[in-house]
């Protein structure tokens, strides 16, 4: 079996560390299988794909691409700011569309990507990235059946959902509604690809269903390596020197927030919970940290880290806050870490943080809503709070911090919760029950 994945980028955020960990599973479950992946941008993502033996083809996206996006309307804020940017993002989408500068864009790279495809000759197309979806849609051949790899909530990316609507119905329906040139192209796609989904979560799935409708989708959870992530001895003082902070006295405890800079991610909302404890607690041995970096281009959807700098220092946490960029083996950041936090803003599609934090026998707190809920037992493997609610983080971290038991016993639980339903040994075998299925369906 020949099959190439799509990534519009390849810098290392969750969705890249899920791919690649899809790729050795199918690797493992089926060495005969011949990988490949077409990538978007520069990034790690190339050298590791290369690492696991899958064939890694460089497709450059157009700027205008790269940047387009509206998952900055997603952070749930109605500050001014926000505002105003999800105003701009709109006009500039309104813009490009009408000047079909996007849509030119968009037509010169479907040549490229249906050219590189055609080289490759894949028995099926899997994107792992919504700008790869429709472009996905638009590229392939009736002999290229396509897995759309649904990691997000469309539902909160109005835009993104509408586009992807659309592309459903290209073998279908010739009532569309979007840029003529791209209404062409649909017109006369007499050779459009099957289509399926992969959702990530029970969450996910039920989104999919109800922005896609009859698009068939079946629930494959991500799964991590729990050999790579795993309990083990922490280095916090390389958490401190990378933090750029000084040294601190035996039996200080680090909390820390490991996510992208995506601005629903809850990072104001981790320093203003954090602030609040050392107000509450001035005297606690406790240093909070913020591990992760920007690694998308999409205007307006992530914090820099002088905004992220300037925060803590308004909020008072000078001396008792670092900032550590993306880390390349995080298994080292969890074992530095005594509690890990998961503060989104709104849902999450699944968690990724919280499962890898889980594996290396971490105590975790957790954002309620969306597939993250789906991952733990409450109080049994970690312990939640409502999403956006301070006082709530606040005090399930004035928990854990006096309970030295209470993380213990959560720490215990969430490895084995983490090996028993999160360890990829089960993803390969999955993920190819679901490609010959399309498969069969396509022949």
């Amino acid at each position: 079996m020949r099959i190439t994945y799509l990534n519009p980028v390849g810098a290392l955020g969750g969705a890249e560390r899920s791919l690649l960990d899809m790729m050795a599973s199918v690797r493992e479950a089926m060495p005969s299988a011949e990988l490949s992946v077409i990538v978007g941008t520069p990034g790690d993502l190339i050298e590791e794909a290369r690492r696991i033996g899958v064939r890694v083809v460089p497709l450059s996206m157009p700027r205008e691409l790269v940047q387009l996006g509206d998952s900055g309307l997603r952070d749930g804020s109605h500050s001014q700011a926000s505002i105003a940017n999800c105003k701009m993002q709109i006009s500039n989408l309104q813009f490009a569309f009408c000047n079909l500068q996007l849509p030119l864009a968009i037509n010169g790279y479907i040549r490229r990507l249906r050219s590189a495809l055609s080289a490759l000759r894949p028995d099926l197309v899997h994107s792992n990235g919504i700008k790869f979806h429709l472009l996905a849609r638009l590229a392939a051949r009736r002999t290229w059946p396509v897995v759309w790899h649904i990691r997000d909530f469309l539902s909160l990316r109005p835009l993104v959902g509408r586009f992807l609507r659309w592309g459903t119905l290209l073998s279908h329906s010739t009532d569309l509604s979007f840029p003529a040139r791209l209404t062409r192209r649909a017109r006369n796609n007499k050779s459009a690809s099957s289509l399926s989904a992969i959702a990530i979560s029970r969450a996910v799935e039920q989104d999919v269903r109800s922005v896609l409708g009859s698009l068939p989708a079946e629930m494959i959870y991500n799964a991590i390596d729990t050999q790579l992530f795993s309990p083990g001895p922490g280095n916090g003082a390389r958490l401190d020197e990378l933090a750029g902070l000084p040294q601190t006295e035996p039996g200080t405890l680090r909390i820390g927030l490991v996510a992208t800079f995506a601005r629903w991610k809850g990072h104001e909302l981790f320093l203003q919970s954090a602030s609040q404890f050392v107000q509450n607690s001035p005297d606690s041995k406790v240093r909070f940290y913020i591990i992760g970096g920007p690694i998308y281009s999409t205007r307006g959807s992530q914090h820099s880290e002088l905004e992220l700098r300037k925060k803590a220092s308004e909020l008072g946490l000078a001396g008792r806050f670092g900032l550590v960029g993306f880390q390349q083996n995080p298994a080292h950041v969890y074992r530095a870490l005594d509690v890990v936090v998961h503060a989104s803003t709104q849902p999450e599609p699944f968690g990724r943080t919280i499962v890898e934090a889980m594996a290396c026998g971490k105590p975790v707190i957790v954002s309620e809503a969306g597939g993250a809920r789906e991952l733990f037992t409450p109080d049994h493997d970690a312990v939640g709070f409502p999403p956006g609610n301070v006082w709530a983080l606040n005090r399930r971290i004035k928990e854990l911090m006096d309970s030295p038991s209470l993380r213990t016993h959560l720490a215990n639980n969430a490895r084995r919760t983490a090996v028993a339903r999160f360890d990829r040994a089960r993803f390969g075998p999955q993920i190819l029950t679901a490609y010959r299925r399309l498969l069969q369906l396509a022949a």
